[in-house]
Order: structure tokens, then C-alpha cells, then sequence
């Protein structure tokens, strides 16, 4: 593999992991106050679509976001209201709202812009990169010009608000007090609720931060690399989310390492498609496609064992009498 696709390599990579890293700390508050939440790959879907449209409407992203967030908050307190207050079966209420927003923003989408289920091409309003200064003077330097210019910057805002997460979550969970009382409401509920703190209102605050953090997600792959919406574009991004989750045992630090590690499979799959491998030859399309689900089972049935989830996760809480 040449230098040139190495770059490509860690900069695809760096240009696919925020739609991991928002839904993958969207699940880390939803999960650490202990819900769990199954239902990132609908959100997601929801914020792209509306996003989208929104964006194309008004020619402009920013309110494309807005209306994004506000889709995505109203199907996290859907499912909170079914998951938290009425304490049903939190799987159940997560893959319903994947399923209803499979089906529903395509059919929207048919219904708004008659494109098959797709919106227009954003073309203008899309997020613009952000070009950090000096890049042209240092852009012929070996090496330094490419990390200044595409490496650390080149980017969208989203980009940076990616990894801004992680510091700001690491804070919030370990450092605040706020962080305290999820993490208790997540661990030992009862316990919380002996304590004075109000187990269903922390709840219900972690889902909608949740809620925020996933449109982000949709936001970014609609208005920021894809630049249209299309049916299904999530691809699984949910799922990927949840399972970088699991492999980072619901600390921020170990899930965002795990989703670099998707987004790297991903930047990888796009590189060897169609390229002439040494013994193998040329893999076709759909087995390179596989990569990342297959990648994911296998980290799933070696570090599910492990993995020590919140203890109170997906258990309704019943206010002792």
C-alpha cells in the first residue's frame, strides 16, 4: 500500500467515525442512566432525513440541524415515555422506532420530492470545511503540510464537535454531578432514589441528551458527507454505535477508540474495492461491503463476556413503597 493511499486511509477515517462517535455517546448517557437504547439506528434516520430537507427547503444547514435535533429529541421521549414511564419493554420500543423510520422517511421523502425516496442534492447548503490558517504556506512541506491541512484541519465544525465529545462526556460522567447521579440511577436506582434524586427525571434527561447527540449523527451524514438523504443511508450506523459501546465497556474514552476502529474498516473497505490483491485477486463488492458486520460479530462474541454493563440497564424502576 503506497503513502498515498495510507493518508487517504486516516483521513477517511477521521471523516467516518462522527457518525459513530455522536450515536455511540448518544447510547453511553441513554445506557449509563440505564436504558437501553436500541433505537440509535431510527434516530439517526430521522435527523438525516429532516436535516435534509430542511437544509434543501431553506438553503441552509443550520436550520437543517435544528429541525434534525427536534425530530430526533421527539422520538427520544417517545421512547422514553414507553421505556421509562409506562416501563415497557425497552428492546421492543427501540427496534419499533428503527422499523417506523425505515419505512416513514422514505415514504415522506417520496411524498415531499418524488425522487424515490431521496431528497435533492443539497448542492449550497451543505456545512462548509473549515480551512485553518496558514494552510496554503505550509501546504508543500512533506508531511507537515498534509497533517496541518487534511489531518487537523480541512474538516466541518461537526467534525471537531466530535471529538470535542469526548473530553466534555469524560467530564460530565466522572466530574460532575450530574454524572454521579446517572451513573447511580444506572447502577443501583434504588439506592439513587433513597438519595433524593429523581431516577425518572435523570432518565429522562439522558434521553434526550441522547436525543441531541444522535442528530448529530444524521445531520453529518446527510448534510455533511453525503449531501443528499437516501432510504436507509444509516447502513447499520446504529448498530456499529451500540456495538463500540460494548467494546469500550461503556467508558468514553474505549468507545471512541472502537468507533476510530470502524471507521477505519470502513476507510479500508472503500480503498481495496476493486483493487487487485496480492493471492486473493479482486474481492468482490458485497464481501468487502460484509467487513464491518462481520468485523463487528466477531468483536461482539470476544468481548461480550467481558464487557460489565451498568447493572440496573434495561430494568424499569419501580419506586419502592
Amino acid at each position: 500500500m503506497d503513502d498515498f493511499q495510507l493518508a487517504s486511509i486516516v483521513v477517511t477515517t477521521i471523516r467516518n467515525a462522527p457518525v459513530l462517535i455522536f450515536a455511540a455517546m448518544a447510547g453511553l448517557f441513554a445506557e449509563r442512566s440505564g436504558v437501553i437504547d436500541l433505537g440509535l439506528e431510527g434516530k439517526i434516520l430521522a435527523s438525516a432525513f429532516v436535516s435534509a430537507g430542511v437544509a434543501y427547503s431553506y438553503q441552509d444547514p443550520w436550520m437543517g440541524i435544528a429541525a434534525g435535533i427536534l425530530a430526533s429529541c421527539t422520538l427520544a421521549m417517545v421512547q422514553a415515555f414507553v421505556s421509562i414511564t409506562q416501563k415497557g419493554n425497552q428492546l421492543v420500543a427501540g427496534m419499533a422506532i428503527n422499523i417506523a423510520m425505515s419505512g416513514l422517511t422514505f415514504v415522506v421523502a417520496q411524498y415531499f420530492f418524488q425522487q424515490g425516496g431521496r431528497t435533492p442534492d443539497l448542492g449550497e447548503a451543505r456545512v462548509s470545511e473549515i480551512v485553518l490558517p496558514g494552510t496554503a504556506a505550509v501546504a508543500d512541506i512533506p508531511v507537515i503540510g498534509w497533517l496541518y491541512g487534511s489531518v487537523i484541519g480541512g474538516h466541518t465544525v461537526l467534525v471537531y464537535l466530535a471529538f470535542l465529545l469526548l473530553p466534555l462526556v469524560h467530564w460530565v460522567l466522572y466530574h460532575s454531578r450530574f454524572g454521579l447521579r446517572l451513573r447511580a440511577c444506572g447502577e443501583n436506582p434504588h439506592a439513587a432514589d433513597a438519595a433524593g434524586v429523581s431516577v425518572q427525571r435523570t432518565r429522562y434527561t439522558a434521553m434526550l441528551i441522547a436525543g441531541v447527540l444522535c442528530s448529530f449523527s444524521g445531520a453529518y451524514l446527510s448534510i455533511v458527507q453525503s449531501g443528499f438523504f437516501l432510504r436507509d443511508m444509516s447502513a447499520g450506523a446504529g448498530y456499529l454505535a451500540l456495538t463500540a459501546m460494548v467494546f469500550g465497556n461503556w467508558r468514553p474514552l474505549h468507545t471512541v477508540l472502537g468507533c476510530l476502529m470502524f471507521g477505519l474498516f470502513g476507510a479500508v473497505q472503500v480503498q481495496i474495492e476493486g483493487v487487485e490483491l496480492p493471492v486473493v485477486g479482486r474481492i468482490p463488492g458485497a464481501l468487502i461491503q460484509m467487513i464491518p458486520y462481520v468485523l463487528t460479530v466477531i468483536v461482539l462474541a470476544g468481548l461480550m463476556a467481558k464487557s460489565v454493563a451498568p447493572k440496573a440497564l434495561g430494568k424499569p424502576f419501580v419506586k419502592s413503597r
